[in-house]
């Protein structure tokens, strides 16, 4: 379960200095960016899928964003991230 792999991050972060959890379930890892930029991580995930029917083409397209502010005192350098 998701909160099961939550707890296992936390057990095994060295530092425990975590800023945000992004639920990113349902996109492959190659459609998901992290940036940092002027003092913002920005996660952005985006999913198309294409499938012919009967009917004719049909197109799935999910995406997603979130910004997370950094505390103040944090360099962009420094931040992370685990998928």
């Amino acid at each position: 379960s998701i909160e099961r792999r939550l707890n296992r991050l936390l057990d095994s972060s060295d530092d425990h200095e975590i800023l945000a959890l992004v639920d990113v379930q349902g996109f492959d890892p190659k459609e998901i960016t992290v940036t940092v930029k002027d003092g913002k991580v920005k996660v952005t995930a985006e999913h198309k899928e294409e499938h012919s029917t009967k009917r004719g083409k049909e197109c799935n397209y999910r995406k997603m964003m979130k910004e997370i502010s950094l505390p103040q005192g944090v360099s962009g350098d420094k931040v992370s991230y685990l998928l």
